[in-house]
């Protein structure tokens, strides 16, 4: 993977904001800490990127790093170099501060979310025995403090058919009909999956399609369908597979739940099931209740609390392990993975306030 240098980067500017500690672990998450007190306060930012795509919807450069009096601009700006900036900012307020009190403060930029959300947490909470008892993800949440968002999975469909010359196709088995036939049932299916009035629908779609066959004048004799199935509440991993097998099966389908691994930038092989568990905290929860306070005592009103439409590292590091998440970040999540991505310099500053000010509330 390639964050290798934007997380020597990260590292530099924490040591030179003065972190009590900073390291990498197995994996290339960096991890600077603030205090030594009994209770663990994590506040994550992953570090990777998605591609810039097609540089013709770009009016500036995406690597510029470009800066004026209200935006920071380029691939990263929003999703998610934006939260890291202003934590590191806010440790830098910390230390400035003397901050003393009862509590140790991780400052994770983590890695491979992109392709994985949740791999990053995975290791730091099963391989270095880190479990901290509240998170901030720094996500973008335009200044709004979001408490949940729905779980997501990745599932495959294989048909397998038998091939024969495609001028007489009734001699043989073709595996794209039986495939194509599926589709059309996930496509009603999601017409009819649970709702949740936080949420929202759960939802299923194609976003992949695959075929193979001896030779483009024969029959197929392979094909699988990719699956992305977004989990609202009460769904799980084992209510979505049988959805699908249930019209699957009779087709000759065989559903499966796919396993992501990849090799960090350190080096290090590590995977895990592309199962990422929907979750919540109610509003009355205590974190959610101390992440108001913060808001309150800062600006004076209330904050809005609300929910991400995408997915987070909250899947794994509350929907797998329960450590209570949520969410506070600069920069509109409609910027994320999108051309022109730009953050607005008062969000950076408005962050960096929240992080700093929460510590010495919880």
């Amino acid at each position: 993977m390639g964050e290798k240098d934007v997380q020597h980067e990260l590292k530099r500017q924490m040591e030179e904001a003065g972190f009590d500690e900073v390291r990498f672990d197995g994996l290339g998450n960096v991890i600077g800490r603030i205090g030594n007190g009994k209770k663990i306060l994590a506040i994550d930012a992953h570090m990777d990127t998605v591609d810039v795509g097609n540089l013709d919807n770009w009016d500036k450069d995406p690597f510029s790093g470009e800066i004026d009096n209200e935006f920071v601009y380029g691939r990263g700006s929003v999703d998610q170099e934006g939260g890291a900036a202003s934590f590191v900012t806010a440790g830098k307020i910390l230390k400035e501060l003397a901050f003393d009190r009862d509590l140790t403060i991780l400052f994770v930029g983590s890695v491979m979310e992109e392709d994985c959300d949740g791999l990053c947490w995975n290791y730091l909470i099963e391989e270095e025995k880190i479990r901290p008892d509240f998170v901030i993800s720094t996500e973008p949440t335009n200044l709004n403090i979001y408490r949940g968002h729905r779980g997501r999975m990745e599932m495959r469909v294989t048909f397998s058919g038998i091939s024969c010359h495609g001028s007489a196709p009734e001699r043989g088995d073709n595996a794209i009909y039986k495939a194509s036939k599926c589709a059309v049932e996930v496509e009603k299916l999601h017409e009819r999956l649970a709702f949740d009035e936080f949420l929202g629908k759960g939802s299923v779609t194609i976003s992949e399609f695959v075929s193979g066959s001896p030779s483009l004048c024969a029959v197929s004799d392979y094909a699988h369908i990719h699956l992305d199935r977004r989990l609202t509440w009460g769904e799980t991993k084992e209510s979505a597979v049988a959805e699908v097998e249930e019209f699957a099966k009779p087709l000759g389908g065989k559903v499966e739940v796919l396993h992501y691994e990849e090799v960090a930038w350190t080096g290090l092989k590590y995977g895990m099931e592309k199962y990422f568990p929907t979750w919540k905290l109610e509003e009355d929860h205590p974190f959610v209740q101390t992440g108001k306070k913060a808001f309150e005592t800062l600006w004076n009103k209330a904050p809005k609390i609300d929910k991400w439409t995408f997915s987070t590292n909250g899947v794994t590091i509350q929907g797998k392990h329960g450590i209570p998440v949520i969410g506070f970040g600069p920069g509109n999540e409609v910027m994320a993975h999108a051309p022109n991505e730009k953050t607005p310099i008062e969000h950076l500053v408005k962050a960096s306030a929240f992080y700093a000010m929460i510590a010495y509330l919880i």
